[in-house]
């Protein structure tokens, strides 16, 4: 069979030849035109990709230090496990006496996570943080409509939450009523008291906070929503602080979302998949959505729940490709390992936000957990620079930008998170970048407001970029 592409010179590749029998197109959905694709040899393809792919910002490549989205290290090992034949070369429609290795690793993983976080049961459907936000709202609206109080439709989120959080209660339905942090960026407990009541269905939080902060009064938290009648819901994107230290079901919350590309090294970013595991307390399990792996002696079967399960939330078991990554990291570290993960992090943290708290403002001048929240206050003030401005430096500098101008409680925000995989060398490096840029805010703040310099696309016109988006290259 002709190829469809001729070109006039050399191609940098060549359409095999169709081995399945060809069938003529009708002719009005031909052209005699040539598609006008460039000849060009394969070495210059070659190169050209190449340095594409190495204008990539990703952390095999560079530090990462994200705040709010733990961007660790992901070991090889883990897609080494995951891309097993006998992983890759299966499918839920297959007889389930021919998948009962893959269920027995789902049903473990499972297990696992209820030791890790203290829940009685965990889903595995969810696709994604957000996903198991709103899973878990679904979980929480079904337990209280069991309970007859519909009633119950007002979700309780603190200023310093993700931003998902109002979102997922919103699109499930439920109204969002926002309290204040107190001075040590906590939940505010008289503010609390003052809002919940009859109407309370949850509060949502995470702890530690998006300020790295770890409420220190939880139990009272959690005592005070749970007389109100209402649900306290865990948001595990922070969890990579607390591991094998503290458990969101020993703390007092009922159900819980994790994040297994942030806590267990499964790739971030880049549109997923992800996975995002909801566990719950015995009281909720009824609910949980459908299927479920059940062990009867040796063998391993599919089961749904009738009456009460809110249903599928993913179509058959969830993401599993993920699922293996994160099943190989716990493996791999065990409790032990999963320990020291948090324990480094909150040191690589600790010791961040200890060389720069003298040149950038911190809000909140308190030990942290997983990360740290400093702004530009200081600089803006002073010099009429922006965290905008540091962040677009930094880059000039080979360092990824922190998280800016989150959580919204700081002005000028500049989120770190360092996670526990980065060496010492690494948080001096990027410490001392900072500490250079403080600097030149006050000797040369016309360079970062002109920021960066050194890439190949200069500071764009972000508004103008969103209304008049073009992700086409075209080399010029």
């Amino acid at each position: 069979m002709k190829s469809l592409f001729e070109f006039d010179s050399s191609p940098g590749f060549v359409i095999p030849d169709s081995q399945i029998e060809g069938k003529e197109l009708d002719k009005k959905y031909c052209s005699d035109a040539k598609p006008g694709l460039p000849s060009i040899s394969e070495i210059d393809l070659v190169r050209h990709y190449t340095r594409l792919s190495q204008q990539n910002v990703c952390v095999d490549s560079n530090f990462y230090p994200l705040g709010s989205c733990t961007m660790k290290y992901n070991p090889k090992i883990n897609e080494d496990v995951a891309a097993l034949p006998g992983f890759t070369n299966i499918h839920p429609f297959q007889d389930k006496n021919q998948l009962q290795g893959i269920l027995e690793v789902l049903y473990n993983f499972e297990k696992y996570l209820c030791a890790i976080f203290g829940y009685d049961a965990f889903t595995l459907s969810p696709a994604a943080g957000a996903h198991g936000e709103a899973t878990a709202i679904l979980l929480m609206k079904a337990y209280h409509k069991s309970r007859r109080h519909q009633n119950r439709n007002v979700v309780i989120v603190p200023d310093s939450s993700h931003g998902t959080n109002p979102a997922s209660a919103a699109f499930c339905g439920w109204s969002v009523v926002q309290i204040k942090s107190n001075d040590r960026g906590e939940v505010d407990l008289s503010e609390l008291k003052k809002t919940v009541g009859d109407n309370t269905a949850a509060l949502m939080l995470t702890n530690p906070n998006t300020l790295g902060v770890f409420d220190s009064k939880i139990r009272e938290v959690a005592n005070i929503v749970h007389d109100a009648g209402g649900l306290l819901y865990y948001d595990g994107a922070n969890a990579n602080a607390n591991l094998s230290k503290t458990r969101p079901a020993d703390l007092g919350f009922d159900i819980a979302h994790f994040n297994l590309h942030k806590t267990f090294s499964t790739p971030h970013g880049g549109g997923g998949p992800g996975s995002g595991p909801v566990g719950v307390s015995e009281k909720l399990i009824p609910f949980l959505p459908n299927p479920r792996i059940i062990k009867r002696n040796t063998k391993f079967i599919i089961k749904n729940l009738k009456n009460k399960s809110i249903g599928n939330v993913h179509s058959f078991y969830g993401n599993i490709n993920v699922i293996i990554k994160a099943y190989t990291y716990i493996l791999s570290l065990g409790h032990k390992g999963l320990k020291e993960v948090s324990e480094n992090a909150v040191l690589n943290a600790n010791y961040m936000m200890k060389r720069l708290k003298d040149y950038y403002y911190l809000p909140y001048d308190r030990c942290c957990q997983h990360e740290f929240v400093l702004s530009a206050k200081w600089q803006k003030e002073k010099f009429g620079i922006k965290a905008l401005d540091i962040a677009k430096r930094l880059i000039d500098y080979g360092f990824h930008p922190p998280t800016i101008y989150f959580p919204l409680i700081v002005s000028e925000a500049l989120m770190i998170e360092p996670t526990e995989t980065e060496s010492l060398q690494t948080l001096d490096e990027f410490c001392d970048v900072m500490i250079t840029i403080a600097k030149e805010c006050e000797t040369k703040p016309e360079l970062l407001k002109e920021a960066p310099h050194y890439t190949p696309v200069g500071r764009l016109d972000e508004v103008k970029a969103v209304k008049e988006l073009n992700v086409r290259w075209t080399g010029k």
